[in-house]
């Protein structure tokens, strides 16, 4: 129904966020991993997922698609809820996980909370064939989209900067600022925005 929004972070936690769009407040629950990208920025874009169950609507938040992507998939194995699959993704990053499924790495999977050898099992079992598939969409998703931003993101990281704090600084300057001529601006603004 919402593939994202995009706004304001009103407020912010490890689990959660308020997005304000346009003046309207959307909670958005969100893992630990999305939260390590967003938790330095006044604004951005989440991509989306909204569980309509019985008892209420719940609106699920990603940092990129590649971990709604993870996310989706997770939660049509049987035994696997939202909850859990947050949980997962709070855990592990979609491609660690991708590549514990993918390997059939059992005794990872166990190791999060939530998840017992059955279920571990079954998620190596249906998710195996599908996790290339998200493995493509996470590796080509959230990457600087050009050799000149892969540079500036280079050497903010080689600055001892994160590199989601760095990621998430060059796409809000390339997303406000269209008319940067060189490497050398794009880091300085770059450094700014952190």
């Amino acid at each position: 129904m919402y593939a994202y929004l995009q706004g304001k972070f009103s407020l912010k936690n490890p689990a959660q966020v308020y997005i304000d769009v346009n003046g309207v407040g959307y909670e958005v629950n969100i893992s630990l991993n999305t939260y390590t990208y967003i938790q330095n920025s006044d604004a951005g874009k989440l991509y989306t997922y909204l569980q309509i169950k019985e008892d209420g609507h719940t609106l699920f938040g990603f940092y990129d698609r590649g971990e709604k992507e993870m996310f989706i998939q997770l939660i049509s194995v049987s035994g696997v809820g939202a909850s859990t699959a947050r949980m997962m993704l709070s855990h592990l990053k979609p491609d660690e996980l991708s590549t514990a499924i993918q390997q059939g790495n059992v005794r990872l999977l166990e190791s999060i909370k939530g998840i017992g050898k059955k279920t571990a099992e079954r998620l190596v079992l249906e998710l195996r064939d599908k996790v290339n598939k998200i493995e493509s969409i996470v590796h080509s998703q959230e990457t600087p989209s050009s050799s000149f931003q892969q540079d500036a993101l280079n050497a903010l990281v080689a600055l001892g900067i994160t590199r989601a704090q760095a990621e998430n600084a060059i796409k809000k300057i390339t997303t406000t600022d269209t008319n940067i001529l060189n490497l050398e601006e794009l880091i300085k603004k770059a450094l700014k925005a952190i």
